[in-house]
């Protein structure tokens, strides 16, 4: 018998050991066979007043979701104390504000995985820890068009698909509707090629990506981010529902104030410099030039907003430096996972007044909040936003002064 003294930050109970068990809950007794440090097939001896049915049918084999079984206000809160602990290890305090929780069926993207078989395909979340296939008609995440998609993209891994590698299919709901990207199939030739521009036109999407050439495209797969319609690259990162995304520029807004002239730092296709060009000029920084070309693309055919500049370039090797820094009033910065040390330490040493952060790792946000600190700024508040409802991937935005 093991007692689950808390989560850890993939969701997973942990008992004294420390032991790891997954979909068990603090406070829980639990019994199963240990190997090496887990127990993957628990049974619940003592199950928690917090435990509830999972609203979904296929979350007992279906791995893209880790936390179903568990209230929705304990998940909120938890995620939240994963920010406060990370902080914490920092030796910073932080006032919070409530939550953004996005609603079930909202996610607008998801990859999917698509294995060809003797007679048919599976699409679907792979199943927890494995390569097995879990089909989800009724997933609780997915917004109805996606859910509407699922065979449509059978009919694709049985036409163009393999037996022995599964298809990545990066599925994204557009304004112009279903933008498809494929990953991992066969080499192009001019065969395939053909047929999947016929495939794509039946199938009636917006635009379908193989390995990473657009094949077809009936309409632009465009989304409304402010002023602007921009269509991003095939399988470009995007915020993943819109309500989540609507919340961060809602924060970030707040965050910048008044400034008029603002560095987007890790701006990717203008989440954030497009919304506040409407009363600010901005800077945009950002890695892949595709992105950006999408974002100018996007600036240019709008209308009412002021002058967005932007420049391609690696923060991670290059970052802006202080005296590059020295005609912005506020940064919004937005990294990948690993945080953003190098760019962080010279926003310290510079004389910006306010930060936008949004983080997607709260360990790395504390490890750069701490950098930003000891520069002399202020870490006025922080805001939970939990897109990836059910998993236990944190978001989230915060406000730094001088």
């Amino acid at each position: 018998m093991h007692t689950i003294t808390r989560l850890g930050h993939h969701g997973d109970g942990i008992a004294d050991g420390p032991i790891f068990v997954p979909r068990a809950l603090p406070g829980e007794v639990v019994t199963g066979e240990l190997r090496d440090d887990r127990i993957d097939a628990p049974r619940i001896v003592t199950p928690s007043v917090l435990r509830i049915k999972p609203p979904c049918p296929h979350y007992r084999n279906c791995g893209g979701c880790a936390l179903q079984h568990a209230q929705p206000d304990f998940v909120s809160e938890w995620k939240t104390s994963v920010i406060v602990q990370a902080l914490s290890a920092q030796g910073i305090q932080a006032s919070f504000r409530p939550p953004h929780i996005s609603p079930p069926h909202s996610r607008r993207r998801a990859v999917l995985a698509g294995r060809r078989l003797k007679s048919g395909a599976l699409v679907g979340f792979h199943a927890r820890g494995s390569d097995v296939i879990t089909p989800v008609p009724d997933c609780q995440i997915l917004h109805p068009d996606l859910i509407a998609a699922l065979p449509m993209l059978e009919d694709l891994t049985a036409r163009f698909g393999a037996r022995k590698t599964a298809l990545a299919l990066s599925l994204t709901r557009s304004n112009a509707g279903l933008d498809l990207a494929v990953a991992g199939g066969k080499p192009l030739d001019a065969s395939l090629r053909a047929a999947l521009g016929v495939w794509a036109g039946q199938a009636g999407i917006a635009r379908l990506a193989w390995e990473g050439e657009v094949i077809a495209q009936a309409h632009p797969p465009a989304h409304q981010i402010g002023p602007a319609r921009v269509t991003p690259p095939p399988g470009a990162f995007l915020q993943a529902t819109r309500e989540a995304e609507a919340a961060l520029q809602t924060a970030v807004a707040e965050a910048v104030g008044d400034a008029r002239q603002i560095v987007d730092l890790f701006a990717g296709c203008g989440t954030f410099a497009l919304p506040l060009a409407t009363s600010a000029e901005l800077h945009a920084v950002e890695g892949d030039a595709a992105m950006l070309a999408a974002l100018d693309h996007g600036w240019r055919q709008a209308t009412g907003l002021k002058r967005i500049t932007h420049e391609a370039r690696d923060l991670f090797r290059n970052p802006l430096l202080p005296e590059d820094l020295a005609r912005f009033d506020a940064a919004v910065i937005d990294p990948p996972r690993a945080g953003a040390e190098a760019q962080t330490t010279a926003l310290a040493a510079s004389k910006i007044a306010r930060i936008a952060a949004v983080s997607c790792n709260p360990v790395t946000f504390a490890r750069d909040a701490k950098t930003l600190i000891a520069g002399g700024f202020r870490l006025d508040w922080v805001q939970m936003v939990d897109q990836f409802r059910f998993s236990p991937h944190v978001e989230l935005a915060a406000q730094f002064t001088r």
